[in-house]
């Protein structure tokens, strides 16, 4: 399995696996996620090995076309990327101005759920 398709897939699902079925769900994430064959899970759900990887296919599309209309996880990582651009520019030219440096935190941590529930 390529690493750059598994790491693709788990990352639609942390922001669309709400958007799935219980059952797609489950058989993307043993797959991707937990690294299970097709065979393993057929076995572990006494279904098809063909009835799984149909099941994963669609899944996949569905995350993928999730993707190219919300844009959910492309625009994640360019906030994060043009977040830490601000910050070191701003620590840079702006090194003594802490009300500003707790802006840039609080931005960045906008995209971090753990530390934006703590903080908003």
């Amino acid at each position: 399995m390529e690493i750059q398709k598994t790491n693709e897939m788990n990352t639609l699902l942390i922001f669309y696996g709400d958007l799935l079925t219980e059952k797609q769900r489950v058989y993307i994430e043993l797959y991707y996620a937990e690294d299970f064959s097709l065979g393993e899970i057929a076995e572990h759900f006494d279904v098809s090995r063909q009835a799984v990887y149909d099941n994963i296919r669609r899944t996949e599309k569905s995350l993928l076309k999730y993707e190219n209309h919300l844009h959910l996880a492309r625009d994640y990582y360019a906030r994060g990327a043009v977040g830490e651009k601000m910050a070191s520019y701003v620590a840079k030219k702006y090194p003594n101005d802490t009300q500003l440096a707790d802006y840039m935190k609080q931005f960045i941590a906008i995209d971090n759920r753990d530390e934006a529930n703590e903080e908003f």
